[in-house]
């Protein structure tokens, strides 16, 4: 008896072999959309985020046209952002925003999307905890495109005010990314790629408190090229926005005048 027993046990195993392990059992069967949204809802609460895309994905394959079908595709959109995953976040914001390009939360969508890609961070950039000006100019310039978007189509939005303050962060951050370039430039005696950089600033990040930055660069580099015409308009349009900048002043520590190497004749040029 002992020996059938175990035969058969055997015989169950191999069958489960054959046939692979059970089908996990579907909880939300038969339930309505809004049952469903509810556990998938339940899910964020307990920050299970992975179960809760599972069940807004099944409520939308199972109930695509209603209204919790709709408000699934955005709460997946956020189960990811808080996931940690900023491309498929992204993907579904995306997605949200083709396919219901007049819902009254599509601002949120714009939102979501520019908050994604903001807080994006590559494993080297965790290891080295990277100022955010070091990071990829693209992701910052994605970032930075979404959220105006955002301000353009919907300036009354409640996210609005949100978006426009990380504007004007990750421009100022641009601006640092473009002369910490332009920098590199002047070392390499580059100086026509370093103007073209400061020129870049000053047309795109015009509110940024690097176009001062800029500027001295370009009177630096047009100094070096030989080009006086151009490095004196260059002073008197820094001498009008910023008076009190050191160049003009005289209060720049030693180390500034060693790579400024224009310093002790400029002032007399002008």
């Amino acid at each position: 008896m002992k020996y059938i027993l175990i035969l058969m046990i055997a015989l169950f195993l191999n069958g489960c072999t054959i046939f692979g392990a059970p089908t996990e059992l579907d909880d939300t069967k038969g339930l309505s959309a809004e049952r469903i949204y509810q556990m998938g809802e339940e899910k964020m609460i307990d920050k299970d985020y992975e179960k809760a895309i599972i069940y807004f994905g099944k409520l939308e394959s199972r109930y695509p046209n209603g209204r919790y079908a709709t408000q699934a595709q955005l709460e997946t959109a956020y189960a990811h952002y808080k996931k940690g995953d900023a491309v498929q976040a992204v993907a579904a914001a995306e997605r949200f925003i083709k396919l219901h390009p007049n819902h009254p939360n599509v601002d949120y969508a714009y939102y979501l999307k520019g908050l994604a890609v903001f807080n994006e961070r590559g494993i080297l950039e965790k290891l080295t905890k990277q100022e955010i000006s070091d990071r990829d100019p693209r992701a910052l310039r994605d970032s930075f495109m979404t959220f105006k978007d955002l301000v353009s189509r919907y300036p009354n939005s409640r996210y609005a005010k949100d978006a426009t303050q990380r504007m004007i962060y990750l421009s100022n951050s641009l601006s640092e990314h473009e002369l910490d370039v332009a920098r590199y430039y002047m070392k390499r005696q580059a100086y026509l790629a370093a103007v073209n950089r400061c020129k870049y600033v000053i047309e795109y990040y015009p509110q940024s408190p690097g176009v001062e930055r800029a500027l001295v660069t370009m009177v630096s580099a047009y100094d070096l090229l030989g080009l006086d015409d151009l490095k004196k308009d260059t002073l008197r349009i820094l001498q009008a926005n910023y008076p009190e900048n050191p160049l003009l002043t005289g209060k720049v520590v030693q180390e500034e005048k060693v790579w400024w190497k224009f310093w002790e004749g400029m002032l007399g040029n002008k």
